[in-house]
């Protein structure tokens, strides 16, 4: 028993190495609108304990360039922010960055970042 325990431990162990989760709460598809911005909320968990969660700066990212989100009122850990679609496209990608500070010992707090994978919005008519 205890040699097959210590077969699946390495198993174990790496499954265990994510730490943080993205959990997108908006539809894949939205209907277009008269300012072609579009809202996006995303929940936030993370497992690493020197997260400084009072640093957190949550980013949507379009095409590479950020657009700040802010804090859901009243939810913890949810974000949400708004994403630019041209009138002339159907469709944009998308992910969500979190930048943040965590403790490390001995010295002050580190930055740090974490991104999610990349999402697609479909804008119809």
């Amino acid at each position: 028993m205890l040699k097959k325990f210590l077969m699946l431990l390495p198993v174990v162990l790496l499954a265990g190495c994510t730490t943080t989760t993205f959990t997108r709460l908006t539809p894949n598809q939205q209907p277009r609108n008269a300012n072609n911005l579009y809202p996006v909320e995303v929940a936030f968990n993370s497992q690493q304990q020197s997260l400084r969660w009072e640093s957190i700066q949550p980013y949507v990212l379009v095409n590479g360039q950020p657009f700040p989100m802010r804090p859901v009122p009243l939810v913890g850990n949810r974000w949400e922010g708004l994403v630019p679609v041209p009138p002339t496209a159907n469709a944009a990608n998308y992910r969500f960055k979190f930048d943040f500070l965590y403790n490390s010992f001995g010295s002050t707090p580190k930055p740090s970042s974490v991104a999610s994978k990349i999402f697609t919005l479909k804008v119809t008519d």
